[in-house]
């Protein structure tokens, strides 16, 4: 398992189906099906946190203050910068597991000696982005909500990245694509974290394991000949990171060689010590 690490984020411990998790200098519960374990709360921090993420019988749920939150505050990675605030549906703005990634698109833009030019797709708030202008790259910033687009664009400028070569779209992932092909358009490295059910144009329900390889398959013909990643990022439990290093290696490797690799990823408990698993991830690289 891959574990990422940070500073000014932690999580200090979860038991009951929650975690507590330190954003900065703010405490959040936040609930985690996959938390089936019921071990003692020790920490006064499960007592005293500034908020709670409380779902609701009847579907959804709500944040339940106990002190003063800021409607928005910042945490810090490494040389980037993002924006916190609590949203709906108990998110955040930021995947802190996803670090580990972060770290590979870093290196491999630096390693590569040329100029890098990167899509992200289906890019949320735009960490990954980030990462790779950082490393300096150029990038194709990809969403279809346009709140996250501009979400992004904030953390872009919070982490002195605004003047860097980006273009950020709102727009459908899958009708960008198509696009790109036509215009005969490449990238050197592709990233892409897909949400696990979708609608499709007309209003049709998508699960992400009965689309993934067509998705896949849409972006084969975009990827640059010396194309230097592939990442496939997924929080489906139906997907395991095995199933998604078969499905790379089978459509990637005949074409580009290279090799595939997959692993959960996961974030360091400070109470136990222990990994918990937050994700899979399958990566194709030259």
């Amino acid at each position: 398992m891959r574990e990422a690490r940070w500073e000014d984020y932690e999580l200090i411990d979860c038991s009951d189906g929650e975690r507590l998790e330190r954003w900065g200098d703010i405490i959040l519960i936040r609930p985690d099906p996959q938390i089936i374990w019921h071990t003692e709360k020790k920490d006064p921090m499960w007592k005293n946190a500034h908020a709670r993420y409380k779902r609701s019988s009847s579907g959804g749920g709500a944040w339940q203050y106990n002190k003063k939150v800021p409607s928005q505050w910042k945490i810090g990675y490494k040389n980037l910068t993002f924006g916190i605030k609590p949203m709906g549906f108990k998110h955040t703005g930021v995947f802190p597991e996803q670090a580990v990634n972060w770290d590979f698109v870093s290196d491999k833009i630096r390693k590569a000696g040329r100029p890098v030019k990167v899509l992200n797709m289906f890019a949320y708030t735009g960490a990954a982005t980030l990462a790779c202008l950082e490393a300096g790259a150029s990038v194709c910033h990809v969403d279809a909500s346009k709140g996250m687009v501009q979400w992004a664009k904030e953390n872009a400028q919070l982490s002195g990245l605004s003047d860097k070569p980006v273009r950020w779209l709102v727009d459908d992932c899958v009708k960008f694509v198509q696009r790109e092909q036509r215009r005969g358009n490449k990238y050197d490295g592709i990233i892409m974290d897909p949400p696990s059910y979708g609608r499709g144009p007309g209003g049709e329900v998508w699960k992400l394991e009965e689309q993934l390889f067509s998705l896949v398959e849409l972006c084969l013909p975009i990827l640059s000949d010396d194309a230097l990643f592939f990442i496939l990022n997924s929080y489906t439990t139906g997907l395991p990171p095995s199933v998604m290093e078969y499905l790379l290696s089978v459509m990637i490797k005949p074409k580009f060689g290279g090799r595939v690799s997959s692993s959960e990823i996961g974030l360091h408990v400070t109470r136990s010590g222990l990994t918990l698993p937050c994700g899979s991830t399958a990566v194709w690289e030259k």
